[in-house]
């Protein structure tokens, strides 16, 4: 089993900084993709930011030059700092861990999800 534990986030004023974390602990082989998703009321969850083993990262044009992702793999850990927050960044965040699970001779991979965290920046 593979969990996945966020942390951080909280209300901020426009133009304030938060960083979140999402830790993923269980019993798996690595990880290959981590991200970091959004959910504004009323709208479907949209990717923020993703990054993978090697540290190739991607973001969605809204928070680019704003937000930025990280990662550790020794603590399996991936980090998103998110500076000159808007109102429109209002949401609740989630992080995603594509787990690979091997068994034998059988390689799988698994997509984990975070338990979200609200995100709130007042104008």
């Amino acid at each position: 089993q593979v969990q996945l534990v966020q942390s951080g986030g909280g209300s901020v004023q426009a133009g304030g900084s938060l960083r979140l974390s999402c830790a993923a602990s269980g019993r798996f082989s690595s990880i290959d993709v981590m991200g970091w998703y959004r959910q504004a009321p009323g709208k479907q969850r949209e990717l923020v930011a993703r990054i993978i083993s090697g540290g190739s990262t991607n973001y969605a044009d809204s928070v680019k030059g704003r937000f930025t992702i990280s990662r550790d793999n020794a603590k399996n850990t991936a980090y998103l700092q998110m500076n000159s927050l808007k109102p429109e960044d209002t949401a609740v965040y989630y992080c995603s861990a594509d787990v690979v699970v091997i068994v034998t001779t059988i390689v799988e991979e698994w997509t984990y999800w975070g338990q979200g965290t609200q995100v709130t920046v007042s104008s």
